[in-house]
């Protein structure tokens, strides 16, 4: 994502001969509205692996559990059955280090099959419509914004919108449906949430969760909407007391707190994700009936966690994405999101996940791999050579914006006061898309 979103300014002819397959993808990606199509593909397929991960490695320890090398049971549940070791393993092994190397090395970082490949299957996974009740939220948002959505494509001709439509429609079933037959697994006690736990808590948990997720989700998308603008003049707009304490944290140390806000709502999120993968999982035990009645082989298909998968990608990620792209100062003036942000800094703080950079680093050591700019040149080299830019990854309505970058080094908090003056603007800039009002400019990559 990072590495395909970055590429977007660049002129696809300076990389067409030296990285062909980096060229494929991003002929592939920037081809009318097949960016946003391959966003929505690639959350479900990452919601619905971590959903898999979590199965993968579940463990339900105790006296007739798991064991390991002699570990007393205490420790075995703490790290082990709680599902701690799967989160840091999935966050550090299966997303930041990628990150991190993407965002830098972004053309060796996708000239390969399996980049191309993936880019095939998360369009797959869009075409197949399960996906397609979000295009209905993006429409409610983009009305309720009083701005239309943007697209790169033509208006769809009557039968594309009934085809269209009718995905909607489908999608709107399945989701229906997931919410039934997760919904009675819980209540019949046929997951794979912890015995202790009873129905309705799981219920109740289940909701919280999948909030928390959301407001981590939209934090991100607002946080990121903020940051891109740009400006010279300062706005005289007031801001809430929670906006300007999110503001003054943000924005500090060129950028570094933001980075660090990240990291931390990577571990955030997995974590929220591995617990609803718990309590959504349907597992039948032998000679019990199966959900609903249904043949064997659709029981199997409710045991992978697909169903619930469904539910977190539409309900508790990307909704609110595109909630959040459309009125991002809601969210930085919620006290929510400011505790979360608190929250999600202090994880960062604790180094939990400072080994993906460790990773990252024999990554490049072992692949070899060079920085982008030995290929193309820096930004500014590109400029002199009155390259034409291209910004088709920029925060607009109804758009899931992807991440920032996290930096190619664990970034430095920094907690010093400074002067308001800085972002000041960023009520009136939000609201008026004003650049005489809006922020000056800031580079989260620094």
């Amino acid at each position: 994502q990072g590495a395909l979103v970055g590429l977007g300014p660049v002129d696809p002819e300076l990389y067409k001969e030296s990285h062909p397959t980096t060229f494929k993808c991003t002929s592939i990606i920037y081809k009318g509205d097949n960016l946003d199509r391959y966003l929505l593909g690639r959350q479900f397929m990452v919601i619905l692996i971590v959903f898999v991960v979590e199965l993968s490695g579940a463990s339900h320890g105790g006296e007739d559990g798991v064991s390991l090398w002699g570990l007393p049971n205490w420790v075995i549940n703490v790290f082990v059955v709680s599902g701690v070791a799967m989160i840091l393993f999935t966050c550090m092994v299966g997303q930041l280090n990628s990150e991190i190397v993407g965002c830098h090395y972004m053309l060796d970082y996708l000239n390969n099959w399996f980049a191309l490949i993936t880019i095939w299957v998360a369009m797959a996974i869009e075409f197949s419509g399960i996906l397609h009740i979000t295009y209905l939220v993006q429409q409610t948002v983009g009305k309720l914004a009083g701005r239309p959505i943007e697209s790169n494509e033509p208006p769809r001709t009557l039968l594309k919108n009934i085809f269209f439509y009718g995905r909607c429609l489908m999608s709107f079933t399945l989701l229906c449906f997931a919410f039934a037959v997760t919904f009675s697994a819980i209540l019949q006690g046929k997951t794979t949430v912890w015995e202790s736990v009873p129905p309705a808590a799981s219920i109740i948990i289940f909701f919280v969760l999948m909030c928390v997720i959301g407001v981590l989700e939209g934090s991100q998308i607002a946080y990121f909407a903020v940051v891109k603008m740009t400006g010279s003049q300062r706005g005289e707009a007031i801001l809430g007391r929670f906006a300007k304490l999110t503001c003054k944290i943000l924005f500090k140390n060129h950028n570094h707190n933001l980075a660090a806000f990240l990291v931390g709502r990577q571990l955030c999120v997995v974590s929220c994700m591995f617990f609803i993968a718990r309590i959504t999982a349907v597992k039948i035990e032998p000679g019990e009936e199966n959900i609903f009645g249904v043949a064997d082989w659709v029981q199997k298909i409710f045991d992978t966690g697909l169903l619930g998968a469904l539910i977190v990608a539409v309900i508790a990620s990307v909704s609110w994405r595109l909630i959040a792209s459309a009125f991002p100062l809601q969210f930085v003036r919620s006290p929510i999101c400011y505790v979360f942000l608190r929250l999600c800094l202090f994880l960062e703080m604790t180094g939990l996940l400072h080994g993906a950079w460790v990773i990252a680093g024999i990554i490049v050591k072992l692949t070899r791999v060079n920085r982008d700019e030995v290929y193309i040149g820096t930004p500014e080299e590109r400029a002199k050579l009155q390259l034409e830019y291209r910004d088709k990854a920029g925060a607009k309505i109804g758009a899931m914006v992807p991440s920032v970058d996290v930096g190619e080094e664990p970034p430095v908090q920094s907690w010093d006061e400074e002067e308001m003056d800085d972002i000041v603007g960023v009520e009136c800039a939000l609201e008026r898309n004003d650049e005489e009002c809006a922020l000056p400019d800031q580079n989260v990559n620094e």
